[in-house]
This record gives C-alpha cells, sequence and structure tokens, in this order.
C-alpha cells in the first residue's frame, strides 16, 4: 500500500502538523491502495504562508520565463504520463486504455492550450485617449479545489491559467483522487517553479476547503464540484470578498430530430455518455428525441448500452470501470430505484452490479424510456451511467424542455438541418452547445449558465479568472521602455 501522507508546501514534501490518516480505497477491489493524510486549518495556513511569500518575486517574473516554465512542466508531463494513467486508474477506477487515452492526455491538452492562450493574449493595451493604458495583473494567491471524476481535466484547467497569470497556487485535490496530485506536484517541482508557487494540501472539503474559502491571505477561489459544495464555497468566501469561479454540475440534454442519421447517433451517444462509468459534468444525461422516431431511438440506445462491457479496470480494453466510491455507488442505485417508483421503464440494466461482478462498485449501464422532464431522474444529476430518454413533439417543445433544468453547463443538438441547428443552439441556456458531434476545443471557454456556476475556464476566458484589471491614465510611449 502507497504512503502518501505529506503535502508538498514551499518546494518540499513536509508531514501534516496534525496527524489524520486516510485510507483510500480502489473502488474496483474495495482494497485500500494508499494512506493519506487530511489536513487541517493549521495546515492551510502553513500553505497558504508559503504562497503569498513566494507571490512577489513570481509575479514579477517576465511572461517569457513564465512561458518557458509551462513549456518544461508539458515535456515533462508527456515523459511522465503512463504514470499519471496509472494513478488515475487507481484512485477513481478508469480503465488503463481509458485513462491512458483520455484522462491522462487531456490534461496535456489543457496546459497546452492555456500556453498558446497565453502567448496570444494582449496582456498591456493603449486606449483612446492616448495617455490611457489596461493592465492585466495576476490577482495573486489562488486556492484550487478539485474534484475526482477527471482529476487531470479539472486541475489542468486552474493551474495552467493561474501559473501563467503569475499567480501562486494552493491545491485541494479531491480526497478520492490525491495520487494523480501528488504526482502533479512532482512534476511542477521537476518543471524548475520557484518554492511556494505550488502548494498542496489534501483533506476534507468541510476542513481544508472551509479553510482555503476563509482565508484572508487568499484571494481567488476556483472550485469545481457539485452545486451543494460550490454554494458553500461561495457562501465562506463572501467574508473576505475574494473572487470566486464554480464550476458545477449538468444535466445536459441532448435533442434527437427526426432527420438525424438516428442509428448511428443514438448509439455513439448512448455509449459516450457511459464512458467513464457516466461521471462526467458535461455528459448529454437527457436524451430528447422526437416523438415519431422515439420508440426506434429507445430501441437503439437500450441495445447499445447492452453492449457496453463493465469490467477491471487493470486490464486493456474499451470496457468501463466501477464508479468512484461506495457513496457513489449507493447514490447511483438510489436514482435506479427511484426512476422506477416514478414510473419510468428500464429500457436496460437496472438495480445491483452487472452479471459476474460481485465485488467493486459496478454499477449496470442504464436506460430509462418513459420518463418526462418532471422526474427526479430527469432534472438531478445521477453521475453514474444512467440514460434518461424523453419524447417532443416538435423544435419549439425540444427547446422547452431542454431549458427547463436548474443546470446550463452543455447541450447536444442532432439533426441534417445545419440551419436548424444553428436555430436551437441560440436559444439553449447552456455555456456549451455542440452540434452534430463537434466539440470544443482547449481554447474555447467552459462553463455554464445557472447553477452549472459562473466564470469561464479555458482560453483568453481562463486567464482572465486569475488576472486583475489596471487603468492607467498618464502612460507615455517612454514608459515602455523602463
Amino acid at each position: 500500500m502507497l504512503d502518501k501522507r505529506k503535502f508538498f508546501i514551499d518546494g518540499q514534501w513536509v508531514l501534516p502538523i496534525t496527524t489524520s490518516d486516510y485510507s483510500l480505497a480502489n473502488p474496483a477491489t474495495e482494497i485500500p491502495c494508499a494512506i493519506i493524510s487530511l489536513g487541517s486549518s493549521a495546515d492551510v495556513d502553513r500553505a497558504v504562508a508559503a504562497a503569498r511569500a513566494a507571490f512577489p518575486a513570481y509575479s514579477a517574473l517576465s511572461l517569457a520565463r513564465r512561458l518557458e516554465l509551462m513549456e518544461n512542466l508539458i515535456s515533462i508531463y508527456q515523459r511522465r504520463s503512463l504514470e499519471m494513467a496509472q494513478c488515475i486508474s487507481t484512485e477513481m477506477g478508469a480503465p488503463i486504455t481509458f485513462a491512458s487515452k483520455a484522462q491522462a492526455p487531456i490534461g496535456e491538452g489543457r496546459f497546452k492550450g492555456s500556453l498558446q492562450a497565453a502567448k496570444d493574449f494582449d496582456f498591456e493595451s493603449d486606449l483612446s485617449p492616448a495617455g490611457q493604458r489596461v493592465i492585466y495583473a495576476p490577482i495573486g494567491v489562488c486556492g484550487l479545489i478539485t474534484p475526482w471524476n477527471w482529476p487531470m481535466d479539472a486541475i489542468s484547467k486552474k493551474c495552467a491559467p493561474a501559473l501563467l497569470a503569475g499567480c501562486t497556487i494552493v491545491l485541494k485535490p479531491s480526497e478520492f483522487a490525491p495520487l494523480s496530485a501528488m504526482l502533479l506536484a512532482e512534476i511542477i517541482d521537476e518543471a524548475g517553479y520557484p518554492p511556494g508557487v505550488f502548494n498542496l494540501v489534501n483533506g476534507l472539503g468541510t476542513e481544508v476547503g472551509e479553510a482555503m474559502s476563509r482565508h484572508p491571505d487568499i484571494d481567488m477561489i476556483s472550485f469545481t464540484g457539485s452545486v451543494r459544495g460550490g454554494t458553500a464555497v461561495a457562501r465562506a468566501a463572501a467574508e473576505t470578498v475574494k473572487r470566486v469561479t464554480l464550476e458545477l454540475g449538468g444535466k445536459s440534454p441532448n435533442l434527437v430530430f427526426d432527420d438525424a442519421d438516428l442509428a448511428r447517433i443514438v448509439r455513439n451517444e448512448t455509449i459516450g455518455l457511459m464512458d467513464n462509468s457516466g461521471q462526467t459534468c458535461v455528459a448529454p444525461t437527457r436524451m430528447l428525441v422526437q416523438r415519431s422516431v422515439y420508440d426506434e431511438a429507445v430501441g437503439i440506445a437500450a441495445n447499445a448500452a447492452n453492449c457496453v462491457r463493465v469490467g477491471d479496470p487493470a486490464q486493456k480494453g474499451d470496457h468501463i470501470g466501477p464508479v468512484v466510491s461506495r457513496a457513489q455507488f449507493d447514490r447511483i442505485q438510489a436514482y435506479i430505484e427511484t426512476g422506477i417508483a416514478e414510473g419510468a421503464q428500464l429500457a436496460a440494466g437496472g438495480l445491483g452490479r452487472p452479471e459476474g461482478l460481485n465485488r467493486g462498485y459496478y454499477v449496470r449501464p442504464t436506460v430509462f424510456s418513459g420518463v418526462n422532464n418532471q422526474m427526479k431522474i430527469a432534472r438531478e444529476e445521477i453521475f453514474g451511467p444512467v440514460l434518461v430518454m424523453i419524447p417532443f413533439e416538435d423544435e419549439a417543445e425540444a427547446i422547452a424542455i431542454a431549458n427547463d433544468t436548474p443546470y446550463g453547463l452543455a447541450a447536444y443538438v442532432q439533426t441534417a438541418d445545419q440551419a436548424r441547428a444553428e436555430r436551437v443552439a441560440r436559444q439553449l441556456r447552456a455555456g456549451i452547445i455542440n452540434l452534430n458531434g463537434a466539440w470544443i476545443s482547449d481554447v474555447s471557454p467552459f462553463g455554464g449558465f445557472k447553477q452549472s456556476g459562473n466564470g469561464r475556464e479555458l482560453g483568453k476566458w481562463g486567464l482572465e479568472d486569475y488576472l486583475e484589471v489596471k487603468a492607467v491614465s498618464g502612460w507615455t510611449p517612454a514608459a515602455d521602455a523602463v
């Protein structure tokens, strides 16, 4: 069993101030695979002090030097990508093939995208009339709180722009996914970042996350997780009027019109939803299908779900693995029970583990038909391999159902009529719209409407969240030479 009880603070691996061990279970075996420490507010104080002390010198580094450090980080990340995939597979149950092809590489893509955004970003610009200049300055010490489901995606979307902006960092990864974050700390250290620029404290949200959110020397909090967690962070951060950005949940609609390539799209979208065992915030978990082809679509989705293999994440292959924890498994089972009680029909899957698996947090790929948008399974984020299918009559009703949700992270439109796809996209209340299978790039804005959060990650929008704006008057061209 791995001993990972130290935190990374001020360029060194240090023991917590107070011992508090936490056993991390492998979700495929339910057997402990590592021991970490749960930090306290005192550990947060130590990490914040290191980040605060490092900020003046690091924020004064030239952009060229910050770009060079990020290029070093990316090169080392590439070299250690297989290690990263193994960490992710062990801690949260992603099959090793999926972890190697998707989970680990997405972090590299996010770092590269932020690097390009920083190269293109205008950190200083002149305004009319003459003598007016706008300067983007690093906001300061940033507290980053990240989830377990796509650990490197979430961490890289925050760390990369913060580091490129000239900020210093205190990171609290999920206690369910600490191994990948601790490997990233090693990578950042090897890349040559000065001590105190990046700090990591493991712990619970109720302790470490709360202490970070309230801390007077943290200037900005970026949180990815549940709505409940996000509201707690925002409430605690309000005391010190720090900037807060939130990337929360989703219940994303997938609008399938009757002119779409039904067999291909419904099959691919159903299988895609099951990737990562359904633990993806932007997953299209509500499939809205035009009524004239609804029954056919249900049959296609059920067949697709029945073809999804579930198995050991340590084995190579295109199967899905377990969900992250016992609590998550129980939560998904409760939602499946609720769907049945609400009167939805099980087209595929259902309660319990898949056949042949009697240990581990494995969930049967499940499809519900006969769902209406007022059911609990249609309104709340299940965060598992569960698809709900809802019929609609026409374009107007499809848009109304799609927007009838407390969330607004992503939405998907499937139609052969491109004009209709673009018309519908303008009316959907979501931050990320995917038309006919197209997906956003690493420099596109990522974030949502309503209870899906605020702020945007990736690209220039991600950089701006870590910058303050100065308006300077009386500027002269000669000052540029100073």
